[in-house]
């Protein structure tokens, strides 16, 4: 590479192998900033390589080149320290995920852009333009859920900035205009649904499509009912072995139930069952006849799964929420709030908050609302009829 020092050292003008045009760079604002010059005659690429730095060392008097590193600078920072600190800790399809919506959406806009430049105004125009684009591409708008993942993943990388003290302060993410947003509840199975969902599970279980397919029909009847009546993740469902779980008599209530050693996204937790687990436990060793290593279910019946929600129409609420796997957690969860259980317990034993009980489950419980405490009525002093009134008092319908 041919390389050319100008103005004492601080302007290059250089020319790359299998090139015709001289480039030229400068280091100013606390990092290198370059361009072509287009030119393949030296004499000229020198002239505007002058040019060119003059005029960007007045714009930086004046204050129009910002100082600091940029956005692409604490993007790779926040990617390595990233994949290193969550190793073992996060799942690893989010961490590539993470890394997908750097690459694909954040860095095409936020890249060259000096830290200290990114403020609240253009993280807003941030949504826009992804919006703009994802209409013109796909003739919909990116899906609620989508977006406040990528303005997490900017948080985050703004955070690394921050803590390496390229960045003074963190802008504001709040979205503006924004109402607050309707909270929902998740998806999950009524008494009577989930009584039409194990019955048509136990059903295929007891007479497969095809002889191939009686393991797993039996295996997924047991996945329903064990998750149901543990309120276990399906990924914890998914890590459990044999020797995480015990069958064993409650002192508490009398009743033969599983005490089960979760391992999760919460780390190493603790579950007590219901009664209803038990048989589909004792039914998954007699039919494989496991190690103590071996896991209870080494396989996803979500094909299955699915074709029998489809079939039953069970696959969608009356909201339009669509059921998984998961929804049989939130079965669990449901089912034991509408029989009284102390929500706190609950929370305990799903290894969860009672906030997020709260706002997910228990607001759209009926029974979870007290008619004698809300019906309450304070009696009423009976006042002398005074002169000129009538001694009939009007009363509120009871």
């Amino acid at each position: 590479m041919q390389d050319h020092i100008l103005m004492g050292g601080r302007l290059h003008v250089y020319k790359r192998e299998n090139s015709r045009y001289w480039q030229c760079s400068t280091f100013l604002g606390g990092r290198n900033r370059r361009v072509s010059t287009k030119e393949d005659s030296l004499a000229h690429a020198k002239d505007f390589a002058e040019d060119w730095y003059l005029e960007l060392k007045g714009k930086h008097k004046r204050g129009e080149v910002k100082d600091g590193k940029t956005f692409r600078h604490a993007a790779k920072t926040f990617v390595r320290e990233y994949e290193i600190i969550t190793e073992g800790q996060r799942n690893a399809e989010y961490v590539r995920q993470t890394g997908r919506r750097l690459e694909n959406h954040l860095l095409p806009f936020f890249g060259d852009t000096a830290l200290p430049e990114i403020t609240p105004g253009l993280v807003q125009e941030y949504r826009i333009h992804r919006r703009e684009k994802a209409m013109e591409q796909h003739g919909k708008p990116p899906a609620r859920n989508t977006m406040h993942q990528e303005i997490v993943t900017l948080r985050h990388i703004l955070k690394t900035a921050n803590r390496h003290g390229w960045l003074p302060y963190l802008p504001d993410f709040s979205e503006p205009y924004r109402a607050s947003g309707k909270i929902s509840h998740r998806a999950w199975f009524s008494p009577d649904e989930y009584k039409k969902l194990y019955k048509a599970t136990r059903r295929r279980s007891q007479k497969p499509k095809r002889n191939r397919y009686a393991w797993e029909s039996a295996q997924l009847h047991d996945y329903v009912l064990f998750l149901a009546n543990t309120g276990l993740r399906p990924d914890e469902a998914a890590r459990l072995q044999y020797r995480d779980v015990s069958i064993v008599d409650d002192d508490a209530s009398g009743q033969t139930i599983l005490e089960i050693e979760v391992r999760g996204k919460r780390g190493v937790g603790y579950c007590k069952s219901t009664t209803g687990a038990v048989k589909p436990f004792e039914r998954l060793k007699r039919r494989n006849k496991p190690g103590p290593t071996d896991l209870l279910f080494p396989k996803t019946h979500h094909v299955l799964f699915n074709r029998i929600l489809d079939e039953e129409r069970l696959k969608l609420d009356r909201e339009g929420n669509r059921r998984t796997a998961y929804s049989l957690r939130h079965t669990y969860i449901c089912l034991r709030l509408m029989e009284g259980a102390d929500i706190y317990q609950i929370a305990k034993n799903c290894r969860t908050s009672v906030e997020m009980i709260e706002k997910y489950y228990a607001s759209h419980i009926k029974t979870s609302l007290d008619a004698a405490a809300i019906n309450v009525r304070r009696p009423r002093n009976k006042k002398r009829p005074g002169k000129g009134s009538k001694e009939e008092t009007d009363e509120l319908p009871r």
